[in-house]
């Protein structure tokens, strides 16, 4: 007589072959050398101090106006070029546009006295230029992501070449809403966190410092990758996908002092991009100078910047075509996977003079 074990159905059934390929996986990772990126051919136009602008050609070019990429001071900006065909540079060249991209590079301690001042009028607006004489075009695009798109604004509000097109995605222009320990905004907006005393003693702020103040912000979402690599390690093409993610992750770069001191102060504290007091140099930022058309992307499931840091946006500029577009995805995985080049695509295509 056949009797059953009250146990039987909470017991899951154990996959031999799958359970030795996930830890297999996981001990090779502690092991191999980390993955390749930055695979979209590319040439050296201009360098200055850390910074490089490169240059990366359409494969077959259909545009004449080509796209200026403007990348956050927080990251390396090989995310946007992280893996062939989950690459936005690449997919972008494929499309037919050539491609520029400023690399800010990796300040170190002698760059303490780097403002954003000095990143946008002799780094930023020397480089647009170069980029201007090297494509041989009368206007180009700028693409800014993330903190590179605050910075991209910025430039354009006050820029004197010819930019036709303005593109942000995920970017905070009213730091107003904040995502992250409720005590760190209340802190910082308070005084009681002193960004002078800090960037005083340190100059720069270290790399770990960086990775820090992100994880900080996603604490649950960091640990949980881990958790996912270790569920999903026998599938290779996941364990791919996120080495190349962790890689990028964990590879800060010091930021630059007076660039830290000025963002947190006049940007974060006193928001004063939006109310139209913030200065470079002499020259005070009043977003309403952009004219350029206008096209800002917001992540639908954004885990570092809310919409309504971005929204604001479309009512501060001047521009008369303007479009606002929320799609499917998280502030790195636009990125991540690439598709972020057919969203540029879908509305740049109509406004970069086909060839």
């Amino acid at each position: 007589m056949a009797t059953e074990t009250p146990l039987k159905n909470l017991i899951p059934n154990w996959n031999y072959e799958k359970e030795m390929k996930r830890w297999g996986q996981m001990f090779k990772l502690l092991s191999e050398p980390e993955p390749k990126v930055g695979h979209t051919p590319r040439n050296e136009v201009w360098r200055k101090n850390k910074s490089v602008l490169w240059h990366y050609p359409a494969k077959q070019k259909k545009y004449s106006i080509p796209l200026f990429f403007v990348y956050s001071l927080f990251n390396k900006p090989y995310i946007l070029d992280i893996a062939p065909k989950a690459s936005v540079l690449e997919n972008l060249t494929n499309m037919g546009y050539d491609v520029y991209l400023l690399d800010w590079g990796a300040p170190g301690y002698e760059d303490k006295k780097i403002g954003l001042d000095t990143y946008i009028e002799k780094y930023l607006r020397t480089a647009v230029k170069r980029a201007i004489r090297h494509s041989g075009a009368e206007e180009i695009t700028l693409v800014g992501y993330c903190l590179g798109g605050t910075i991209a604004s910025i430039y354009a509000a006050i820029a004197e070449e010819p930019i036709k097109n303005l593109i942000v995605a995920t970017v905070p222009i009213d730091f107003e809403p904040f995502i992250g320990p409720d005590k760190w905004a209340e802190g910082m907006k308070n005084g009681d966190v002193n960004i002078d005393r800090l960037i005083d003693v340190f100059g720069i702020v270290p790399p770990k410092m960086v990775e820090g103040m992100f994880r900080a912000i996603g604490a649950p979402v960091y640990f949980t990758n881990y958790t996912m690599l270790l569920n999903r390690a026998h599938d290779q093409r996941y364990v791919d996908k996120w080495r190349r993610m962790n890689k990028w992750t964990i590879d800060q770069v010091p930021f630059a002092g007076e660039a830290y001191r000025q963002l947190a102060n006049d940007l974060f504290k006193e928001n004063k991009l939006v109310k139209g007091e913030f200065m470079i140099g002499n020259k005070k930022v009043d977003l309403k100078n952009i004219k350029a058309n206008l096209y800002v992307v917001v992540g639908s499931r954004d885990n570092l910047i809310l919409e309504d840091q971005s929204k604001p946006m479309m009512e501060l500029v001047s521009s008369e075509d303007k479009t606002y577009n929320v799609v499917e995805g998280g502030h790195v995985s636009l990125a991540l996977t690439g598709i972020f080049a057919g969203i540029v695509d879908q509305w740049a295509s109509k406004r970069s003079n086909p060839l």
